[in-house]
């Protein structure tokens, strides 16, 4: 049996025969500790007005729908504030996830293949993975230009499948988000909830998943178990 251990110290150890063959990750919250990015997004387009716990709630959704919902009639300008500033201060506020390039090169040395599935849009995806010099781990993404209905939905899941020409049951989704958890289930998939982004420990337990991990060593041992 070949060891493939990463670096020593990183807390993530790859197992010979992981529980899933494919592990699709959201990214917000999830890959990218990008919440402060996002609020400071918000706070740039919207002002002070919305609280902090609704804001919270939002970050998942689709810009464009949101925007629509939240300022009919001036989402366009709305958005365009929201992505410049996005993009002005997307490498001064997005910050790495401790653990998790590791626990990608690990899942690719188990032989996992590894997509992304986000309801942002695709150049921003791939702006974070550059920026935390992950591009190279992923095998697929799937974006919210790519499926006209986005999670809880599992359209998008769904379409990262079949680019990966898998059945659902092989995949399982990771994601930060009660919506990621209800996407993947709708979808027929596995579902891992964590805790370090958006979401809470209890609403994600409410949504049913397969797991639920604190931390990127307790997300390895459910992904690659000993």
């Amino acid at each position: 049996m070949s060891d493939d251990r990463v670096t020593p110290g990183d807390g993530v150890t790859a197992a010979a025969a992981p529980r899933w063959p494919v592990v699709l990750f959201d990214f917000d919250g999830t890959l990218a500790d990008s919440v402060d990015l996002i609020m400071a997004s918000f706070r740039a387009a919207l002002g002070e007005s919305v609280p902090q716990a609704e804001l919270l709630s939002w970050i998942g959704r689709p810009l464009r729908l949101l925007m629509e919902e939240v300022r009919p009639g001036e989402s366009e300008a709305t958005m365009a504030t929201y992505r410049d500033f996005y993009r002005k201060h997307h490498d001064e506020l997005i910050r790495p996830v401790p653990g998790v390039p590791e626990l990608l090169r690990a899942l690719a040395g188990a032989g996992v293949r590894i997509g992304v599935v986000s309801s942002k849009r695709a150049d921003f995806i791939e702006l974070g993975l550059a920026a935390l010099d992950m591009m190279g781990s992923v095998d697929i993404l799937a974006s919210q230009d790519d499926t006209p209905l986005h999670k809880p939905h599992p359209d998008p899941l769904l379409l990262a499948a079949r680019r990966l020409a898998v059945e659902p049951a092989e995949c399982v989704y990771v994601g930060d988000a009660v919506v990621d958890i209800q996407a993947g289930r709708a979808a027929g998939m596995g579902t891992v909830g964590v805790t370090w982004g958006a979401g809470t420990r209890t609403a994600l337990l409410a949504a049913g998943p397969s797991a639920v991990a604190d931390d990127v060593p307790e997300l390895a041992s459910v992904l690659l178990p000993a």
